[in-house]
C-alpha cells in the first residue's frame, strides 16, 4: 500500500515479551517527526491501547498493510542508537538463541539518558601508527596477525597468551592495529577487574578519546554518554565485560573475547546468548578480524582451530619453557614416597616448603581455594549427606563472623535461620563436618602456620583485590579474585583440587585448568625461582596438561571426548524447562528434525522461593541442525504466546550447565 506523497512509514519493534510479535509492525510517521525520526531512533507508540515503546528498525515509502496506520505517538529523541550492523546482529543472535529481537534489544542498548544526548561528544581522534611488533614477535604469527589488521584484512585466530604476558597490553596493540587501518576494534572481558587493567593499558597506548569502556556497574548517566561516543563515531574501540559484545562500534574491523571460558561471558537474561559466540556471529556479519584469547583454552575454541575458521597463535615449546614456572604436583610418586599423607593432606610438606621458602625470600605466595567464605558448605559426620536447613531445605553454612560469644553456628544460606541442633534425615546423625573449607577459613589456617607473614584475602565474601604490594605476604584468593602483584608470585599452592574436579560437570576438566593457569600465569618463571604447587594427582590429564603447560592438548581431548558422547560443541543442546504439564504441552508440539534426541525429565534444581514442582528436558541435535532446532523452538514458543498459555517454558540454547 502506498502513502500519501511525501510521507513515510517507521517499522517499528516494540517492547513487549510476547514471541507471536517478534516483528517489526508498521506505523506512520506524522508530519511534526518527519525531520526527527531516523532509523535506529526510540519512539513510543500505541499498541493494543496502550503505550509503549519501540525502537524504529527501519524507514520506507510504503506498507503491506491494508487500512489506515497508526501515527508514532512519541519520539523522545531522533539519536539512532541502534546501528544498521548492530540491528542485523540482533535479529541473527535472536534466532540463534530461540529469543526475540525485543529481548535482545534489552540487552544491547542502555536506557536512554537526555542529559547525555546533549552533550557533544570529543572529536574523533587522529590515526594513531601501527603498534610496536615486539609485544607479539614471541608468537609464531603475531606480527603477521598485526599486519593483517593494519591492512583491514579478517584475519581469525585462537591466542594462547605464555604465561606472565602483559595481555591488557597485548590485546591493547591489535586494537592499535586496527584503528591504524582505518577499522574500528570491540574488546570484551569477564570482569570490573581485568577491564581496569584494559582500561589502564588503552589509556599509554592509544590516542586520546579515541576508546571508550562500557561497563554495567557505572552510573547510567555515564555508561550511556560512553555508550554514544561509540555510536557517533567519536571512539572507535570499545573495552567493555559482557553487555559490549553489542557495542555500537563505527566500521568495525577487529572483535576480541579474552578468557572465553569464564561464565560470566554468558548472559543470565533472555535469551541467554554468550559473549564468545556474539562476537564470532559479528565477525562473520562484518567480515572482520576475530581473536579468541585466554591463558587456556575451551572445547570451542579448539573447534574454531580444527574447523579451520581461526588459525593457531602461541610461542614456540622453548619460548614457553622460558615464561613458565615450574609446576609439580602432590601426587607425584617422588612426593608420596617421601611423604605418605601428601595425598590426603590439605596443606602437605612440599607446599608448606615451597611457601615457606618463598615468604624467606620476601617473596608473596598465592594461595588458590575454590570456595568462597568461612565454611560455605556443610555435611552430616556420619553419612556425609550434605546438610539442609529443616525450614526450607536450604544448604547450611558457617558464617566468618562469629555468633554472641565467639561462637560459629551453622546457619542456612538461603533464608539465614540458625540451625543449632541438626538431625540428619538419611542416618539421625546430629553431628557436622565441613565438607568444603573457604578462604577466611582457609586464611585463619595459614596464618597459624605462618605465624610471621601478613595474611590478605580476595574474594567475594572479603572483597576481591586488583593489586596487592610485594613483600612476604600470604594472599589466599578465590578464582579469578587472583591479585596482580608487581615482579610476580614467589609461589602459587593451588588447593582443594578435588572441588573443581570432582565436580558432576561437563566442563569440570578445562574449567579447572583455566582457573589454575590463570593463577599460575601470575607466577614468576622457574628462572626466578617461579612455582607451583598443586594438590592433586600428578597422573590426572588435567594436572598432566599444567605440569606440561598445554592447554591445547586438553581442549583438543575434551573436544574429542564431547564428539564421541554428542555433547557440546560437536552438538547443540536446548535445556526446556517448566512445570510437567506446560512441558507435555510444549513436546507435544514441538516439530523437532530427524535426528533430535530427547532426554528426560529430570527434576529441576530448585531455586530461591521456588514452591511448584518443575522438570527440564535437554533437546539435542547436531551441530549441522542447530539453526532447525532454534526455529523449531521459536515456532512452538509463538504459538503459546498467541494462545496465551498460562504457564511459561523457559528455554535455553547451549545452556553451560547441563546438570
Amino acid at each position: 500500500m502506498s502513502l500519501q506523497p511525501g510521507r513515510r512509514v517507521a517499522r517499528v519493534v516494540v517492547d513487549v515479551p510476547l514471541a507471536h510479535l517478534d516483528r517489526p509492525f508498521d506505523y506512520a510517521v506524522p508530519d511534526k517527526f518527519a525531520d526527527i525520526v531516523q532509523a535506529g531512533c526510540r519512539v513510543r507508540v500505541r499498541f493494543r491501547g496502550r503505550l509503549v515503546d519501540g525502537v524504529v528498525w527501519e524507514l520506507g515509502d510504503s506498507t503491506d498493510f491494508v487500512g489506515s496506520l497508526q501515527p508514532l505517538s512519541h519520539v523522545p529523541s531522533g539519536e539512532p542508537v541502534l546501528t544498521p550492523q548492530v540491528a542485523r546482529l540482533v535479529r541473527t543472535v535472536a534466532d540463534r538463541y530461540a529469543g526475540t529481537a525485543g529481548d535482545v534489544l534489552r540487552l544491547a542498548l542502555p536506557p536512554r539518558r537526555a542529559a547525555a544526548e546533549k552533550r557533544p561528544s570529543p572529536t574523533p581522534a587522529e590515526l594513531p601508527e601501527g603498534p610496536d611488533p615486539a609485544g607479539f614477535a614471541r608468537y609464531q604469527a603475531g606480527p603477521a596477525l598485526l599486519d593483517a589488521l593494519a591492512e583491514g584484512r579478517p584475519a581469525r585466530a585462537v591466542w594462547t597468551a605464555l604465561p606472565g604476558e602483559d595481555w591488557p597490553a597485548r590485546l591493547v596493540e591489535l586494537c592499535r592495529a586496527a584503528l591504524s587501518g582505518r577499522r574500528g576494534a570491540l574488546v570484551v572481558v569477564p570482569d570490573g577487574k581485568d577491564l581496569d587493567r584494559l582500561a589502564a593499558a588503552a589509556g599509554r597506548l592509544l590516542p586520546e578519546h579515541s576508546w571508550t569502556v562500557l561497563r554495567a556497574d557505572d552510573s547510567p548517566e555515564k555508561r550511556y554518554r560512553q555508550f554514544l561516543a561509540a555510536s557517533r563515531g567519536a571512539a572507535q574501540v570499545v573495552l567493555g565485560t559482557r553487555a559490549a559484545m553489542f557495542g555500537p562500534v563505527r566500521d568495525l574491523g577487529l572483535v576480541v573475547v579474552w578468557d572465553d571460558g569464564d561464565d560470566l561471558h554468558s548472559d543470565e537474561h533472555a535469551p541467554y546468548p554468550h559473549a564468545r559466540d556474539v562476537l564470532i556471529q559479528r565477525a562473520w556479519l562484518d567480515n572482520c578480524a576475530a581473536v579468541v584469547a585466554g591463558t587456556s583454552r575451551t572445547a570451542e575454541a579448539a573447534l574454531l582451530v580444527e574447523s579451520g575458521w581461526a588459525q593457531e597463535l602461541g610461542a614456540e615449546r622453548a619460548v614457553l619453557r622460558a615464561a613458565a614456572p615450574r609446576v609439580q604436583a602432590l601426587g607425584d610418586d617422588f612426593e608420596l614416597a617421601r611423604d605418605p599423607a601428601a595425598r590426603s593432606a590439605r596443606l602437605p610438606s612440599l607446599a608448606h616448603e615451597a611457601a615457606r621458602r618463598a615468604l624467606a625470600a620476601g617473596a608473596p605466595v598465592l594461595v588458590q581455594v575454590p570456595r568462597r567464605g568461612y565454611v560455605p558448605s556443610l555435611a552430616c559426620a556420619r553419612c556425609r549427606a550434605p546438610a539442609r536447613c529443616a525450614h526450607c531445605a536450604g544448604p547450611l553454612g558457617i558464617s566468618p563472623r562469629p555468633g554472641p560469644g565467639g561462637a560459629r553456628i551453622p546457619a542456612c544460606r538461603w533464608c539465614a535461620r540458625p540451625a543449632a541442633t541438626f538431625d540428619c534425615p538419611h542416618c539421625h546423625g546430629t553431628k557436622l563436618r565441613a565438607s568444603v573449607v573457604g578462604e577466611s577459613r582457609t586464611a585463619e589456617e595459614l596464618a597459624r602456620a605462618f605465624p610471621g607473614a601478613a595474611v590478605r584475602t580476595s574474594g567475594s565474601t572479603s572483597g576481591v583485590l586488583a593489586t596487592v604490594p610485594g613483600g612476604p605476604v600470604l594472599v589466599v584468593a578465590t578464582p579469578g579474585a587472583e591479585p596482580v602483584v608487581e615482579g610476580g608470585y614467589g609461589t602459587a599452592l593451588l588447593l582443594d583440587s578435588w572441588a573443581l574436579l570432582g565436580r558432576a560437570d561437563l566442563r569440570a576438566a578445562e574449567e579447572t585448568l583455566r582457573r589454575w593457569m590463570n593463577a599460575a600465569t601470575l607466577v614468576r618463571p622457574a628462572s626466578a625461582g617461579g612455582q607451583v604447587v598443586v594438590a592433586a594427582d600428578a597422573a590426572h590429564p588435567v594436572v598432566q596438561a599444567l605440569v606440561r603447560w598445554d592447554p591445547a592438548w586438553l581442549a583438543a581431548r575434551e573436544l574429542a571426548d564431547r564428539r564421541e558422547l554428542g555433547f557440546p560443541p560437536a552438538t547443540r543442546i536446548a535445556s526446556v524447562a517448566g512445570s510437567p504439564e506446560a512441558l507435555a504441552d510444549f513436546l507435544e508440539a514441538l516439530r523437532l528434525p530427524a535426528d533430535a534426541d530427547v532426554l528426560g525429565p529430570v527434576p529441576e534444581p530448585a531455586r530461591r522461593g521456588q514452591e511448584s514442582e518443575r522438570e527440564r528436558y535437554l533437546v539435542r541435535v547436531p551441530r549441522s541442525e542447530g539453526a532447525a532446532l532454534a526455529h523449531a523452538l521459536t515456532e512452538v514458543q509463538g504459538v503459546r504466546s498467541a494462545k496465551k498459555a498460562p504457564e511459561h517454558v523457559r528455554v535455553q540454547l547451549d545452556p553451560l550447565d547441563l546438570v
